[in-house]
């Protein structure tokens, strides 16, 4: 009995023992794991605070940080990834998850909720924030604030399937973020360094914003799959109130006051009062609008239907492996972005050579694209007009806003880009909804002829208006030098000499790549000392000492 009892006594002390060893082994395991997530943790932050760095450096080169310009840059970088975040989580949660037959009812529904409201709503958008020039900071807040309780609405909204909350949500949150638009670009002016052009600054914000949204989007990809479409759009909400204290703490002199008389009758901007400049600018920008929005779709459906010809063998093993469905439309997504990075980059180094010549050769270039994708469709072909679709979207745009900040004054800028941005997402619209008519017919054929003639005539219209608009220039400044006396005190065989346009006078005219077709006062011949009694007229200072630091003739 006394040996039983040793025996266990024994057997306890081992167990105790055992246990001893197992937590003192827990406990260091325990302080390793710690250890490691520490360093990886400062390792992390060390990493981000360089990324942050050298963003920093570049955002606010070239005098951008003294003026607000890196501000703003990273401002818009932010919006624009909450924007790819919400994007995501609404596909995942309206579009994708559906049939393809289903899908594109879906998609049409969607695209016909939100176009009509909006082309109902935009078009007061601009004069709204015309009419709150001095708080411009503020009422950019005020639409990143407005998306972030849209985003707490639709994130509740998701669990039970509401879709009627979840579209008027997504109209909501289109409009706020093209108002947001509207006034980024209204401000660029005002916060121009010297150095820096108007274009040149386009770019960069454009640069930053599409590269803060291709980061966006995988990263809100894999989060939607692991978290689920609410908990994105919470995080989305997160990053719009975070965004909004950001706005208001911009530079004070992005608002100008109010120059208007009280009591004035508000102006508004229609395409038939912008000039022809703008307006012709607006139009090609329209034409590349529609012919993107009808390959996002047209392609979309046409790969889902597997009806392009690398997904339509006959037969299983004379499909390539490869070129799935998933890595079809991964690889489109990717030529998409790719372009859409390499018109700012262009947009960046054309700076402000000939804005109004760079949309008509951007149409152009869809043009001879579409031809060259009809004829010759294939994987690499599609990848091609998605690549040379999102170039020419971006470049166009970027060259547009430049010649709308140039030309349009800044009592009515908002009014007009809130006009143009209407009207190109309503073309965006309408081709996204022809594409999806036409991706019933399976036929790639069918739609990229319809595409490509459709672009050739749009183009061949705005050329013989430029045409037209040249040649009339032209007469004009030949009546005005025509009738422009001559100058005190020189003869008159010298006042009919300048008077009569010869050979020699029509080379002086101005060439048809200006950047602007109308004549300005510097274009008319009329003699100083008829201006200010023989003086020189009085140039534009080149200094404004109510925006310190900025570029007072961007």
């Amino acid at each position: 009995m006394e040996g039983g009892w040793n025996r266990a006594r024994q057997i306890s002390r081992r167990v105790a023992r055992g246990a001893a060893d197992a937590g003192r082994a827990t406990v260091r395991a325990t302080k390793a794991t710690a250890n490691g997530t520490a360093r990886a943790s400062k390792a992390t932050a060390k990493g981000a605070r360089k990324v942050g760095k050298a963003t920093r450096r570049l955002t606010y080169a070239g005098g951008a940080g003294r003026t607000g310009l890196g501000r703003l840059i990273e401002l818009s970088a932010g919006n624009s990834a909450c924007d790819a975040l919400v994007t995501v989580a609404l596909a995942s949660t309206v579009f994708f998850g559906v049939p393809v037959g289903e899908a594109r009812g879906s998609v049409a529904l969607y695209l016909v909720i939100t176009m009509l409201p909006f082309g109902l709503l935009a078009p007061f958008v601009g004069p709204i924030l015309d009419r709150f020039r001095s708080g411009r900071r503020y009422v950019m807040a005020g639409t990143l604030f407005g998306r972030g309780l849209l985003c707490f609405a639709m994130a509740a909204a998701v669990g039970p399937g509401d879709l009627p909350t979840l579209f008027i949500g997504a109209l909501g949150v289109l409009v706020l973020s093209k108002a947001y638009n509207v006034s980024r670009a209204a401000i660029m002016p005002s916060v121009l360094p010297a150095d820096i052009t108007l274009v040149s600054a386009n770019a960069r914000v454009a640069l930053f914003t599409l590269v803060s949204a291709g980061v966006a989007v995988p990263v809100g990809a894999g989060l939607t799959a692991w978290l689920g479409s609410a908990m994105i759009l919470r995080v989305a909400m997160v990053g719009f109130l975070l965004l909004g204290v950001v706005a208001v703490r911009l530079p004070r002199h992005v608002d100008s006051p109010d120059t208007e008389e009280e009591g004035a009758a508000p102006r508004w901007r229609t395409l038939l009062k912008v000039g022809p400049a703008v307006a012709e600018a607006v139009w090609a920008n329209v034409a590349i609008r529609v012919f993107s929005g009808f390959l996002l779709f047209f392609l979309l459906f046409l790969v889902q239907d597997q009806a392009v010809p690398w997904l339509a063998a006959a037969e299983p093993w004379a499909r390539d492996p490869f070129f799935d469905i998933p890595k079809t439309i991964a690889l489109l997504a990717g030529a998409a972005g790719l372009g859409g990075l390499a018109g700012a980059a262009v947009a960046n180094w054309t700076r402000n050579h000939a804005p109004q010549l760079i949309v008509l050769a951007t149409l152009a270039l869809t043009v001879v694209t579409a031809i060259v994708t009809a004829v010759f469709f294939g994987l690499w072909t599609a990848l091609a007009i998605s690549l040379v679709a999102a170039f020419a979207q971006e470049l166009g745009k970027l060259a547009l806003d430049a010649i709308v900040q140039r030309e349009i004054g800044e009592e009515v800028r908002s009014s007009t880009f809130g006009v143009v941005e209407a009207v190109l997402q309503l073309a965006w619209v309408f081709g996204g909804l022809v594409g999806l008519v036409l991706s019933l017919t399976e036929s790639s054929l069918a739609g990229l002829v319809t595409l490509a003639v459709l672009l050739t005539a749009a183009l061949g219209w705005l050329l013989v208006l430029r045409r037209r608009r040249v040649r009339a220039t032209k007469a004009e400044l030949r009546r005005r030098r025509a009738e422009a006396p001559a100058p005190s005190g020189a003869p008159s065989g010298a006042a009919t000499a300048h008077a009569e346009p010869g050979p020699h006078r029509e080379t002086a005219a101005p060439e048809e790549d200006s950047a602007y077709d109308e004549p300005t006062p510097y274009d008319q011949t009329v003699p100083y000392d008829e201006l200010r009694g023989g003086e020189e007229p009085p140039r534009k200072e080149k200094i404004d000492p109510t925006k310190p630091l900025t570029n007072p003739n961007g």
